[in-house]
């Protein structure tokens, strides 16, 4: 999955049936599990002092936030192989880099949204500091970001190829 400055997150089948999927559960059984755990917790009396019933109002909170995640997501997505690319590195391609020049120090990463944080690979969004600074750059380009505290650091990229999952 990537996100093009277009705002359209690119999506191979799988994993949109897998996100489809994931939605159509959470707007389903999940809302209907919820509202009993709601239910049963209301059943045992005061509300204000209900642990049971403010746990389950917090997670239907965080799954109805999640619904609405995947439904935009889902909105903005286009199914097939992002727009081939030249070694530029954008989302959706595997980027390693060397820090201050030095190829003994690396980092591989794959560019791309959150919804791929828990592949095999370390993944930084196009919005974070490194990612932001290495976008459009070329393999053998440096590039400078901005580092937490606010000094600039300089990585060159190595390798720039799409994520083939």
């Amino acid at each position: 999955m990537t996100q093009t400055s277009e705002n359209v997150t690119w999506l191979t089948q799988e994993a949109y049936n897998k996100l489809k999927d994931e939605l159509e559960y959470l707007t389903g059984p999940a809302r209907t599990e919820i509202a009993a755990k709601i239910a049963a917790a209301r059943e045992e009396g005061d509300l204000r002092e209900n642990g049971g019933y403010h746990a389950a109002k917090e997670e239907q909170g965080k799954q109805e936030l999640r619904v609405r995640q995947l439904t935009q997501l889902l909105e903005n997505a286009k199914v097939g192989t992002p727009p081939a690319t030249d070694g530029e590195v954008a989302p959706g391609m595997v980027v390693t880099i060397a820090f201050d020049g030095d190829e003994d120090d690396t980092l591989t990463f794959l560019l791309a949204s959150r919804e791929y944080a828990s592949s095999d690979i370390e993944t930084y969004s196009p919005q974070s500091p490194l990612g932001s600074g290495v976008m459009g750059h070329k393999v053998g380009d440096e590039a400078e970001y901005e580092l937490p505290n606010g000094k600039k650091a300089s990585v060159k990229i190595l390798k720039a190829v799409p994520y083939s999952g």
